[in-house]
């Protein structure tokens, strides 16, 4: 119940459905289709949209047969070439072994890699990219339906896109947005992110549903967009003064100017440390690529950070015996 999980939706038409995204495990997808089956045996699968190339928003593919249309992004298809359950495997075995060290601040790393990892069964994952892909904006007809999809990347990752519904002034964000749990960037630059929530903005839109957390409306968009705004501004001012960004990130989330925004209390703020990283590059003229050596060493420091904020959600991620 404190995991967060990603968002998933189906859009019906007239005889056929659209669906955005599968999970992370085959487990939780063949839950999640049975659950739909009420509708999809009036209105039969027909296309399936993955909105980038994360793990939790693709490695079900495998259960869609091989009549429905798979569609990503060009950047996403070319990013989902990378992105294996071996990754994750070797995290969970990683986070293990750190856990069987004697120092605290090794287990509580272990902890954190191997709590991220669970209740997945990444071994069961057979790597299934979507087939099909597009650069900009296509329009699908799905029983009569349209449904624009929109390339908003690179953003949270380098192929990001949304899906939108102008009939029924419904947009499905994908992790575009986070809702009540921290966003992560992958990519960037922000800009292209703060770009991305004042398109939704400026959209016909009533109803959202964000990659990661509950349905929301605009106010939501405001808030994320106010989240990054902030964790821009707040980074630029370390950078500037020469704050390494670990230390950067521990002085952002653990200060009485964050504090005092709604987005204090989202879930996982120990993500800002991994934004602050990627922000530091952009501030320096790199892209948001890193090295993999590179994005484990940022998420062992997450780690250390998550346990320095031992009364943030969720509970589980954290134990109380690492000093940052």
């Amino acid at each position: 119940p404190e995991k967060d999980l990603p968002h998933v939706i189906v859009d019906t038409g007239d005889g056929e459905s659209l669906l955005v995204d599968t999970l992370w495990d085959i487990r939780y997808t063949r839950t999640m289709l049975d659950a739909m089956a009420p509708l999809l045996r009036d209105a039969p699968l027909a296309t399936l949209v993955n909105t980038h190339a994360d793990g939790d928003h693709f490695w079900g593919n495998q259960l869609i047969g091989d009549h429905v249309d798979t569609v990503t992004s060009d950047a996403a298809r070319a990013e989902m070439a990378h992105h294996k359950p071996r990754s994750m495997i070797a995290f969970s075995r990683l986070g293990k072994y750190l856990k069987q060290m004697p120092f605290g601040r090794t287990r509580s790393v272990g902890h954190w890699f191997e709590t991220l990892c669970l209740p997945y069964a990444f071994d069961e994952v057979k790597h299934t990219p979507a087939r099909q892909s597009f650069s900009g904006t296509v329009s699908k007809d799905v029983g009569g339906r349209q449904v624009q999809l929109i390339e908003v990347g690179p953003a949270h990752t380098r192929g990001d896109l949304m899906v939108y519904v102008p009939d029924a002034r419904t947009l499905f964000a994908g992790d575009i947005l986070f809702i009540g749990s921290t966003p992560v960037m992958w990519a960037g630059p922000v800009e292209n992110w703060l770009a991305a929530l004042d398109l939704i903005l400026e959209l016909d839109v009533e109803t959202i549903v964000p990659g990661h957390g509950p349905i929301t409306g605009k106010e939501g968009v405001r808030m994320v967009k106010t989240y990054w705004e902030f964790t821009r501004g707040a980074a630029r001012k370390c950078f500037d003064k020469g704050v390494p960004a670990h230390k950067a990130a521990h002085q952002i989330v653990s200060g009485a100017e964050f504090a005092r925004f709604e987005f204090a209390n989202w879930d996982s703020p120990e993500r800002m440390m991994t934004n602050v990283h990627l922000l530091y590059r952009q501030f320096k003229g790199k892209n948001g690529h890193m090295s993999v050596p590179a994005k484990v060493n940022v998420m062992r420091k997450q780690a250390l950070l998550a346990h320095k904020l031992p009364a943030a959600r969720p509970a589980m991620m954290r134990t109380d015996d690492a000093t940052f």
